[in-house]
């Protein structure tokens, strides 16, 4: 069985969007909820994953994420809806 990797966002409790990469979204959404996925989401705990969306290769979703982080707020919420419109 192929390995796959995620880019993910985050919402947060406080509506803060957080982005990261896994190769387990499950369990590291888990993770996140107990307090130990990141630093960041210790002190805005996450509601819920927005946007999700899977790689062949760690090198791949680790570009995505760092694209995906640089991009605006108002950019994220784009990307976010446009996702969610394909579904």
């Amino acid at each position: 069985m192929e390995k796959k990797y995620y880019v993910y966002i985050i919402q947060t409790i406080d509506d803060k969007l957080y982005c990261g990469y896994t190769d387990n979204l499950e369990k590291r959404f888990t993770a996140h909820l107990n307090g130990v996925g990141a630093k960041y989401t210790k002190s805005h705990k996450p509601l819920k994953i927005v946007y999700n969306e899977c790689y062949s290769t760690k090198s791949e979703a680790m570009k995505e994420e760092y694209r995906i982080k640089h991009l605006t707020r108002v950019q994220k919420l784009e990307l976010i809806a446009n996702k969610n419109t394909k579904l």
